[in-house]
């Protein structure tokens, strides 16, 4: 398949830089990687209707969240390989234009952003745009060392993540002003040129009022000024601002040394344009302005800079490649020019080294860098073999005498947030599956676990703590209904498969004594657990009159909950996703096996299939449901941050419709669903080591959560296990 690159930004007719920078990012390309497809999404105005080019795929419209959503879906249905967007704070629309993450947070593509801004003092919202863009991005390209140093400084940018890559430039011969100064009736004149979007901020006023001393000493000057009032002024004030730097002129008398070119050039008219020029000025009056397309143009047809020192300037016309002359300072201006007009040898010799100096910055250089970084940027999922067997060393990392720590920074136990029932409870269960290799190294782990759940009952509020800090102080009276369901899992799954019969009876017996506080529970998910666990009780004690309890009453409410938040596109218990989603449909199914109850397991399969539906990515990978999913009214899954307890809840919903169908599709569901650990997944990680069987905690847009909790350490070693024993199933 060839690679496939969603390329973002303005495009032409629209007329601003980005709009012709994108173009021409498109053009060289297309020369240079012709094997590449791009796709380009254009921005559109939302008050300026405008027809593009048949290259572009889609438009976007600013400030349109509708839009920049259904942009999303196209690119995750194009299974692009990589998104590249050049980005402008006013470009989008919404806060400092954050309505842009209305479409980069529903794509799963790594993301690489030209940052054609990067301000020193940002506001409050251009920070946070910033800092969620850089969270986001694989990669950050800039065009120049001040910006990198400020992404590092002022964002905290890593560095890995930054690339220099300097604008594109285009590439014609030196030294041609005279054969294209007729065409623009610039005969006998010696010619200073300023272009782009008309707007204060271009200090075009200096300029102008450093005429009158320029032209007294040389009467065959002209000024230049080429390029449309900028859109946005355009549309508050009409060309006000215009008539007034005409009127300037006529106040100075020097109206007959401007020519006025009211229009935007097409490049080749452009290009020929700057030809024609001997000196360009950029008289900006920001510093922070971080690239300067038309700096860069002027450079490449070897013209003469004269410019203020913003950012872009100072960088490329430092060692003598250009002048430069303070903000807003006319006198300065009028010295330079009139310093060049009257040494040829001088004027010659900075219109060499500005050429010079763009020859590693024209098109066909670019674009080789731009294509290098796709190539490194993009990602290729793979998968490994089921490992042999799975270590345990990464577990017994994170336990000690009282159970199993929460939290890891990187691979290092953190104590700091203590213990928790949730962990305790699913390790309890692991115990119980290991292998004889493993269990003969960390069985003795068990009675551990166990203690724990049983210290957590709380006698007094009839419910389990949850959060425990390490001076084994509890932190709560009673956890979450969550957490309390799934305890009763882990009892029901002690009563049956423990080796020790003392542990069995035990669980028994604690299982009775607490399991009825599942029946006033509210949260499906902790319905769902209750339900599994007490379907593991009936399967040591088919009499159990509260397990099946659990299970009946359990098996009604979620197909209550089913019935009210159904509809045709939307197979599921609740409006919104969460975590552990695959538990609820397992349960049905266990329970319509248990209860020989054909709606219940219809509801289970049904729901099923569809959350399997909604974790397969377009390019036929696993994605599970990630956090940046939670609690939106029926919206599709968000890429991130994706954990692996989704894997291990999927293998074992997989099995339990096996059970109930033999149709080995199950197991297609369970075997993806597991090589997500090992690297066919979204950033092409592997998550999960086979030989700690330690588990990274996910995956985010950067790509792995680096730490290792226990959670994921737990789930990894339940999913390992689970494929194990689905696939024995199957034979």
């Amino acid at each position: 398949m060839p690679v496939r690159l969603a390329l973002i930004g303005g495009f032409l007719p629209r007329r601003c830089g980005i709009a012709t920078f994108t173009t021409d990012i498109f053009e060289s390309l297309a020369v240079a990687a012709p094997d590449l497809v791009v796709d380009v999404y254009a921005m559109a105005p939302a008050a300026i209707p405008t027809l593009f080019d048949p290259k572009v795929r889609a438009s976007i419209t600013e400030g349109d969240a509708d839009s920049f959503i259904g942009a999303a879906g196209q690119i995750e249905a194009s299974c692009a390989d990589l998104i590249w967007l050049q980005h402008e704070f006013g470009l989008f629309g919404g806060l400092a234009g954050d309505m842009i993450f209305e479409l980069v947070d529903r794509v799963a593509a790594p993301l690489v952003v030209t940052l054609h801004t990067v301000l020193a003092e940002p506001d409050v919202d251009q920070r946070r745009v910033m800092e969620r863009l850089i969270a986001r991005a694989s990669k950050l390209v800039v065009m120049s060392e001040r910006s990198r140093d400020l992404l590092r400084s002022v964002y905290r940018a890593d560095e890995d993540q930054i690339v220099l890559i300097a604008h594109g430039v285009p590439d014609r011969p030196f030294g041609r002003a005279p054969k294209f100064k007729p065409r623009f009736g610039f005969e006998g004149k010696r010619v200073a040129l300023t272009f782009g979007l008309l707007s204060p901020g271009k200090g075009i006023e200096a300029v102008i009022e450093a005429l009158p001393a320029i032209v007294e000493g040389h009467p065959d000057f002209l000024y230049c000024i080429a390029g449309v009032t900028h859109p946005n002024l355009l549309a508050r004030e009409g060309e006000a601002y215009r008539e007034r730097l005409q009127a300037l002129a006529v106040s100075l008398g020097v109206d007959g040394h401007i020519r006025w070119i009211d229009a935007f050039l097409e490049s080749d008219e452009l290009l020929d344009l700057l030809e024609a020029a001997d000196i360009y000025v950029t008289p900006y009056t920001g510093a922070q302005q971080s690239t300067s397309g038309t700096l860069a143009y002027a450079m490449a047809l070897g013209k003469a800079v004269i410019s203020t020192p913003y950012v872009h300037a100072a960088e490329l016309l430092a060692d003598d490649h250009g002048v430069l002359v303070p903000f807003n300072d006319s006198a300065a201006i009028a010295s330079e020019i009139q310093y060049l007009l009257g040494d040829a040898d001088r004027l010659l010799m900075l219109q060499k080294r500005a050429y010079d100096r763009s020859r590693d910055m024209i098109w066909p250089v670019f674009a080789a860098r731009t294509h290098a970084l796709i190539e490194e940027t993009r990602i290729r999922p793979k998968a490994s073999p089921l490992p042999a067997r799975i270590g345990i060393d990464g577990l017994r990392r994170i336990c000690d005498d009282t159970g199993i720590l929460q939290h890891s920074i990187h691979m290092i136990p953190d104590r700091a947030h203590g213990y928790c029932i949730d962990d305790n409870a699913r390790a309890l269960m692991l115990m119980h599956r290991l292998d004889d290799d493993a269990r003969g190294e960390c069985g003795h782990l068990a009675s551990v676990f166990a203690s724990f759940v049983q210290h957590a009952w709380n006698e007094d509020k009839r419910a389990f703590r949850n959060f425990m800090g390490f001076g084994r102080n509890w932190l709560e009276d009673t956890g979450s209904e969550d957490s309390c369901g799934r305890t009763l899992w882990a009892l029901g799954t002690t009563a049956r498969g423990a080796r020790d019969m003392g542990m069995r009876q035990w669980a028994r017996e604690l299982f009775a004594h607490s399991s009825a506080s599942a029946l006033r529970f509210n949260s499906p998910r902790a319905i769902a657990f209750a339900m599994l666990g007490a379907d593991q009780m009936l399967a040591s004690d088919p009499a159990h009159a509260l397990a099946t309890r659990i299970v009946e009453e359990g098996a009604d409410r979620l197909i209550a909950l089913y019935a009210a938040a159904a509809r045709a596109d939307w197979q599921w218990f609740e409006p919104v996703l969460a975590y552990d989603n695959c538990r609820m449909p397992e349960a049905m199914l266990r329970a319509g096996v248990r209860l020989e109850r054909a709606d219940v397991i219809a509801c289970g399969v049904d729901t099923l299939r569809w959350i399997n539906d909604v974790q397969i990515s377009p390019y036929g990978h696993y994605r599970p449901v990630g956090s940046d999913s939670f609690g939106n009214d029926y919206e599709l899954p968000r890429p991130f941050d994706q954990q692996p307890l989704e894997i291990w809840a999927a293998i074992d919903a997989a099995s339990a419709a096996y059970d109930v169908t033999g149709d080995d599709i199950w197991l297609t569901h369970a075997r993806r669903a597991y090589e997500w650990f090992s690297g066919c997944n979204d950033r092409g990680v592997m998550v999960g080591d086979p030989l700690t069987g330690t588990s990274k905690d996910g995956i985010n847009p950067r790509g792995l959560n680096l730490n290792e909790g226990a959670e994921s350490v737990l789930a990894y070693q339940h999913a390992t296990y689970a494929i194990r024993d689905f696939i024995q199933k199957v034979g």
